[in-house]
């Protein structure tokens, strides 16, 4: 950790020299705080979710209407007990501007950096109250932007059922690299539910 005028702050792990705003897709995983139980529960190997689990499912739904200007692509997404996997693209906006070096999302991975790298993605923990700095256009429209719209709009309503939601401070992004990898992503996706006894999260 690094000090900011005395205190100590924890320091960004998100991927240097990679803007969060332009086109490209990711995987993120949000979980809550002490990963508690508030979005309801695994029966018969299928998710049944609690009336706070319909809420981020609806506000999930609607991060995607409320901002055409960012031409967001929504891919597979799964809300488990205390947690929620989705993809997410970011496609080409007035926000951003394309890289003449690149093809399409899976193929703007920068490769010179030191996070981790596994099967084909790169994986980051990142600060919610961070902004990823856009190369190009305001710093809002990026992937840190979404994320903190959805959890806000997720725990103002929550806590109108459960006063003491919280989500946990950091949420996990991977940046999908190419085609095999966004298939693998959305299979682990889908079969979440089917693999709970055997998920990091379920403790």
């Amino acid at each position: 950790m690094t000090k900011f005028r005395g205190k100590y702050r924890i320091t960004s792990t998100r991927l240097k020299n990679w803007d969060y705003g332009r086109n490209a897709i990711y995987f993120v995983t949000i979980c809550t705080k002490n990963r508690q139980h508030f979005f309801g529960e695994i029966m018969d190997r299928k998710m049944n979710l609690s009336e706070i689990g319909i809420i981020v499912e609806l506000e999930w739904l609607k991060t995607f209407d409320m901002r055409p200007d960012m031409n967001l692509y929504m891919g597979e997404y799964i809300i488990m007990p205390n947690h929620f996997h989705a993809i997410i693209g970011i496609g080409d906006n007035k926000y951003n501007i394309p890289s003449t070096s690149c093809r399409d999302a899976m193929h703007c991975v920068s490769t010179t950096n030191t996070e981790t790298k596994t099967n084909d993605v790169i994986t980051t923990n990142n600060a919610t109250n961070t902004d990823y700095k856009n190369q190009f256009g305001p710093q809002s429209k990026n992937l840190s932007s979404i994320i903190r719209g959805f959890k806000i709009g997720v725990t103002k309503n929550a806590r109108m059922i459960q006063p003491d939601f919280q989500w946990q401070p950091r949420f996990y992004d991977h940046i999908v690299r190419n085609d095999q990898s966004f298939h693998r992503i959305s299979n682990y996706i889908t079969n979440n539910p089917k693999q709970w006894d055997q998920d990091e999260f379920n403790i």
